[in-house]
């Protein structure tokens, strides 16, 4: 028994570990384990989003995880995080919850913010 409910503890600990779930780049600490978790969350999110379009093959996976990737440690970056707030609601709320949408967007708002209507 005790066994048993030690296996099962060390389990659960293992997998909230490794949770595939969204990491925010804001306030990012980065160690191993929390970089794990980004990485996860990546193959996770990729995976399902170019299956649901058939282009799943090896070669755009890793090319968009790469992507991904990169955009997420450039959003660790980012100067305004009130615009980036927003912009992960607003995206994360209608399904398309990866870095490289996160950062494309927040670039081309935060340009937006700094422009005024002219003649």
């Amino acid at each position: 028994m005790k066994k048993t409910f030690l296996t099962l503890v060390l389990f659960v600990f293992a997998s909230s570990l490794f949770s595939q779930s969204f990491v925010s780049p804001m306030g990012f600490v980065e160690n191993e384990t929390n970089k794990q978790k980004v990485i996860a969350y990546i193959k996770k999110q990729v995976k399902e989003d170019y299956s649901a379009i058939g282009m799943d093959d090896p070669s755009t996976l890793r090319m968009m995880e790469n992507e991904n990737l990169d955009a997420f440690k450039k959003l660790t970056k980012v100067s305004n995080t009130t615009l980036l707030k927003k912009v992960i609601k607003t995206y994360c709320e209608i399904g398309m919850c990866n870095y490289s949408t996160i950062l494309m967007m927040y670039i081309e708002q935060n340009k937006a913010s700094k422009k005024t209507l002219e003649w």
